[in-house]
């Protein structure tokens, strides 16, 4: 359990933080409130996001501003097709001494070594090398050279990609999509919105994103996500929505069997509930209710169901089948 002071005093500041963050994020970011929302709900789930979006919606600004606003070591790994996963990890190198001549290995770290990392563009390199981040999402560690080496906490992995369809780019294997707790889309800024993202990208910056979290309280809050109560009543719903879009189970429909290839595992279970805890948290809340759950079903499920061909060729997505999961599957039975 955290410490009882420490998260009487976290509470206390929880308001005031949420918003002076909000506030600092959009010094850089105009609109886009929902995508923000989902990024620190994944923040104080200790997950990973995956955001996604077609070229020049501020993507990779919206990571680098959050990682501004958190007192946490960032560092960012552009993916390329010629990239390696030494690249990423790290790898042994040789050091020779000049006067003996004697040589010794030393581990030059890579990247992933840091609290924030942006994995921007993630899908512009092949799966060999999205998968050197498997083990550092997962279990957060890495190991080289048969040597395994933990990663400061908090970590988290912030990444960018391009829709699929575009050309030049590697779909992400199932199993790492399944390593992201949530799957923000960004869209077009509304017409309002977009006139002042211009008028302040334009002109001459006036003001500097500062700091307003640094990595123990966010730790602080992590524990009090884990820690808020879900009902059986919840824990029975998001279960339910998410085996509710697995074609290979008795109970769905034959509209599901028919437009649903793979759906939710467990992992997508899991991800509604702490989605939903850390929803909770931010709204000041003391448990998590069903209506925390529905709001975070696209994100948290739409990269883990895959639409069959037949869904597809009729315009079927993923969050087409969310919304019709949240129509039948009743909030208790």
């Amino acid at each position: 359990m955290t410490d009882s002071a420490k998260a009487k005093a976290a509470l206390k500041r929880l308001k005031k933080t949420h918003t002076s963050l909000l506030a600092e994020i959009h010094k850089a970011i105009v609109g886009q409130e929902e995508v923000i929302e989902q990024l620190l709900v994944t923040l104080l789930a200790r997950g990973h996001c995956l955001l996604t979006g077609i070229p020049g919606l501020g993507k990779t600004l919206l990571v680098k501003t959050v990682a501004k606003a958190l007192d946490l070591r960032f560092k960012r790994i552009q993916f390329t097709p010629d990239l390696m996963p030494a690249d990423v990890v790290g790898s042994e190198v040789v050091d020779e001494d000049p006067d003996t001549g004697k040589r010794t290995f030393r581990f030059s770290a890579g990247p992933i070594f840091a609290n924030v990392v942006l994995a921007d563009e993630i899908n512009r390199t092949p799966p060999k090398t999205q998968a050197a981040l498997l083990e550092a999402m997962e279990e957060r560690q890495v190991t080289v050279s048969g040597e395994t080496r933990p990663l400061e906490q908090p970590f988290f992995v912030l990444a960018t990609q391009n829709p699929i369809e575009l050309e030049g780019t590697y779909p992400l294997p199932e199993a790492q999509l399944d390593r992201f707790i949530l799957n923000p889309i960004i869209d077009f800024l509304s017409q309002e919105d977009e006139i002042r993202m211009v008028s302040d990208t334009t002109g001459v910056p006036t003001e500097e994103v500062g700091v307003v979290l640094d990595g123990n309280e966010i730790q602080i809050l992590q524990e009090l996500t884990r820690e808020l109560p879900a009902s059986e009543n919840v824990v029975s719903y998001a279960v339910r929505l998410a085996a509710a879009s697995r074609p290979s189970s008795e109970e769905v429909d034959e509209w599901v069997r028919k437009h649903v290839k793979w759906g939710a595992g467990s992992r997508g279970s899991q991800a509604l509930i702490l989605a939903g805890k850390a929803r909770a948290l931010l709204d000041e809340r003391p448990n998590v209710s069903c209506e925390d759950v529905r709001e975070m079903a696209k994100p948290a499920l739409r990269h883990r169901i895959l639409p069959s061909f037949l869904a597809e060729s009729e315009g079927i997505t993923s969050d087409d089948v969310i919304d019709r999961l949240l129509d039948q599957v009743p909030e208790s039975v």
